[in-house]
């Protein structure tokens, strides 16, 4: 059953989504929200990249994978940059 990339890839995003969920929940208990914001970020990253390599189809091309995640990474740095900036302001 695990021998599918489909369901590897589908094993993979819940345990993100559960990993996502189990860090929202630091926050609660007093975890710094600019930490738990940036993984949470990072692991939307991480899902979005299982999606575009198994569900799309990149895997099988690489070159545009790379160009995918390049995109993808600069605008979740981006993201994470306007996340970020008031807490450098005050």
């Amino acid at each position: 059953m695990l021998r599918d990339p489909l369901n590897k890839a589908w094993f993979a995003l819940v345990a993100l989504s559960g990993a996502s969920a189990v860090v929202a929940e630091l926050a609660i208990g007093g975890l710094d929200r600019r930490v738990v914001g940036a993984v949470v970020l990072l692991l939307a990253l991480m899902k979005a990249r299982v999606i575009l390599s198994r569900y799309l189809g990149l895997a099988e091309a690489p070159s545009w994978r790379r160009g995918f995640n390049l995109v993808l990474t600069l605008f979740c740095l981006l993201l994470l940059g306007l996340y970020l900036i008031p807490a450098l302001i005050s």
